[in-house]
């Protein structure tokens, strides 16, 4: 699924970051996970529960969570970009905090912390996908 809304420019991958992007190309959500069990986003050159660096790779991640806090955008960053818009953080089912654009309803004042949320993809013009979320139950879809 992608959106009506265009991301801006997206820092290109670093070898840190090179995994995580390359999944987005297939639509996977994946967050860094470390031998010691702790997971993390967005990927770092370190875990940051034990300080281990060799120890990281990503993990598919289903996708789902709830939202954890957010804000309506109503002043755009960049003349572009249609507001209001909603900038969530979510919580994933595994633990692991994403900030990401919540879409999906009509009035951006209508979500809820706690709202359940699912991943979707917004397609970038060099192959890779950005990462936002829609509400999982579709009859709030219309809210």
């Amino acid at each position: 699924m992608s959106t009506d809304w265009v991301p801006g420019d997206v820092p290109p991958a670093d070898e840190v970051t090179a995994d995580f992007w390359d999944a987005t190309r297939e639509h996977r959500l994946t967050v860094q996970t470390c031998a010691c069990g702790h997971r993390q986003h967005p990927p770092r050159a370190l875990c940051t529960s034990c300080g281990a660096t060799e120890a990281l790779s990503q993990a598919a991640s289903p996708g789902r969570g709830v939202v954890d806090a957010y804000t309506v955008v109503h002043r755009a960053p960049r003349p572009d970009l249609a507001v209001p818009y909603v900038v969530a953080r979510v919580r994933l089912d595994e633990g692991v905090l994403l900030l990401s654009r919540l879409e999906g309803r009509h009035d951006p004042e209508a979500w809820s912390i706690g709202d359940a949320v699912g991943v979707a993809w917004a397609d970038l013009p060099d192959g890779r996908a950005l990462p936002f979320f829609l509400p999982t139950d579709p009859t709030e879809e219309s809210r």
